[in-house]
């Protein structure tokens, strides 16, 4: 089987469906069968600097007064998915170099558990994803071997994607052809994985 996530990482969307995916194709790996990720990279902020600028500050920029009610009801609807959430410490970035990581990692068949580890790094730990040392810490942690060059083929990759003009992200291509945004439901997944209806998460 094979799950076509395109996603960025500051994303908490594209996080709840990643981690949903995993934890569906978790159970199909449990019982014998095979589920492949193919990850498109995606930047929300392709203007983003490299130094790293406190989230919050970002979403009161987006949702001015209602900032705090944003935050709150998403780290409540994290906790519900099992995944923490730390805004106060988030750092915003360019997710460029991060990518690049993603697709080394990828060609080495380690880009599934990269991608959990730089949610994680950005949205729990308050690592800033652009900064070289921590992109190297990660590698190293997963023993992805580092390349020179790729940028050329990221951005075909992101001018690609930028062409399709997607309804949003995160989105999802299911083997039984379903095509979602957002995070899809157990029920959805269910039937595009062949799942029990009792294997609910």
């Amino acid at each position: 089987m094979k799950i076509e996530i395109t996603l960025d990482i500051p994303c908490v969307w594209s996080y709840f469906a990643f981690n949903r995916l995993r934890r569906a194709a978790a159970r199909v790996r449990a019982g014998g069968g095979t589920v492949d990720f193919v990850l498109h990279p995606y930047q929300l902020a392709p203007e983003a600097g490299t130094e790293g600028e406190p989230k919050s500050n970002v979403l009161r920029r987006a949702f001015g007064d209602g900032a705090d009610a944003a935050v709150a009801r998403i780290t409540a609807l994290a906790a519900a998915e099992g995944l923490e959430f730390d805004h106060d410490r988030a750092l915003w970035s360019n997710t460029f170099e991060a990518h690049r990581l993603i697709a080394d990692a990828g060609a080495q068949g380690r880009a599934e558990a990269v991608v959990e580890r730089l949610f994680r790094a950005h949205h729990t730990d308050g690592l800033n994803i652009a900064d070289p040392e921590v992109l190297r810490r990660i590698a190293a942690e997963f023993s992805v071997a580092r390349r020179d060059g790729g940028a050329d083929e990221l951005r075909a990759a992101l001018e690609r994607v930028r062409r399709e003009d997607l309804p949003g992200i995160p989105l999802i291509r299911l083997p039984d052809g379903t095509t979602t945004t957002g995070t899809p439901s157990d029920a959805v997944l269910h039937h595009a994985l062949d799942l029990p209806e009792h294997a609910a998460a």
